[in-house]
């Protein structure tokens, strides 16, 4: 397999896809990992190789949450596993049962 470069476009394409099928996710993983626990909604809003970006709405307000990733991404099929396991941890840390059989939500 090879690797494949986290661009702008693949940036794009991440976020469109946990914007659009992910947000309940998001939200977890800001309230559990980002420090919001009051936040009501969350968006992606961008990632690095160090981690995720999203804009919560806490109290009616855009706040800024970064997220750290456990490790530096340098490819694209680094980003969906470690996205996966912030969603476990968020849940486990919020005691919300995941969602699917496995767990996994990001298919």
């Amino acid at each position: 397999m090879t690797a494949e470069p986290i661009t702008s476009d693949v940036v794009v394409a991440i976020r469109r896809h946990m914007n659009e099928d992910h947000a309940e996710d998001s939200l977890l993983i800001c309230r559990a990992l980002g420090g919001v626990p009051d936040a009501t909604a969350a968006e992606m809003v961008g990632m690095d190789a160090e981690g995720i970006d999203f804009a919560a709405t806490v109290d009616g307000q855009s706040t800024a949450v970064r997220v750290a990733w456990s490790g530096r991404i340098v490819d694209r099929a680094q980003v969906r596993p470690e996205v996966v396991r912030l969603y476990h941890e968020a849940c486990d840390t919020l005691g919300v049962a995941r969602r699917g059989s496995d767990g996994d939500t990001h298919r």
